[in-house]
């Protein structure tokens, strides 16, 4: 049985080229993007304090990053072909050496407790996913509709008003079903929907899209606005 207190691994995803920032990402990797004076990465990484393996994939401009990381207690995961989420997610399972494991994407800001002590809190052992959301009133910044709505067991059934914030436990079982070597974690949760297996947990904070230009802007008012 695995108990949330074992779950010892976070893979933080920064390896994209960041393409809804338009010009801010022409020289700058997304993740390098300062909100409120620090990187959107630093922001990310300071969530992860108390996991004692944390592993960054990277990608785009990734010796900024590589920079950035020196002395710090982290390990990259280097991508020399872009492998999306789930495929730099298997990339990185090596480094990684846990199942389950937390996931996190650094192109957020979250205004609340810690997104780990939620999941944590949530977990349990009959789960292969458990996805943090929150719903569209708390979505700040989010351009379109919501993901998921959540059935009475917490299960997750597709389209809904609750949004995917971008951390999550799960399960890495399922990924040696995937036979793609680039795909989404999409994949990875669509199959284990079909299995019963895809829960997710509210969020009772605020959460940023800084997916975009204008999210830096409502990333900031929001961590000046909510304490």
């Amino acid at each position: 049985m695995t108990t949330a207190s074992n779950i010892s691994a976070v893979m933080v995803f920064a390896a994209g080229r960041g393409t809804r920032m338009g010009s801010l990402t022409e020289n700058c990797p997304k993740p390098m993007i300062p909100v409120a004076g620090k990187p959107l990465l630093d922001h990310a990484l300071d969530m992860t304090q108390g996991i004692s393996t944390r592993v960054i994939n990277t990608h785009y401009l990734a010796e900024q990053i590589d920079e950035h990381l020196i002395g710090r207690d982290v390990t990259v995961s280097h991508e020399d072909d872009l492998l999306d989420t789930g495929g730099g997610l298997v990339k990185a399972l090596p480094l990684l050496n846990a199942n389950p494991v937390f996931t996190l994407n650094s192109d957020a800001i979250l205004q609340g407790p810690n997104p780990f002590d939620v999941l944590r809190a949530a977990w349990r052992d009959h789960m292969e996913c458990l996805l943090l959301c929150v719903p569209m009133t708390r979505a700040v910044g989010r351009k379109g509709g919501g993901d998921f709505t959540f059935a009475n067991d917490n299960q997750l059934i597709r389209k809904g008003d609750m949004c995917y914030i971008g951390a999550q436990i799960t399960r890495t079982d399922g990924l040696s079903d995937i036979t793609e070597t680039v795909f989404s974690l999409n994949t990875l949760w669509n199959n284990a929907s079909k299995r019963g297996g895809l829960f997710g947990v509210e969020y009772p904070g605020h959460w940023c899209d800084v997916g975009h230009p204008d999210g830096i802007d409502l990333a900031e008012n929001l961590l000046n606005t909510h304490v």
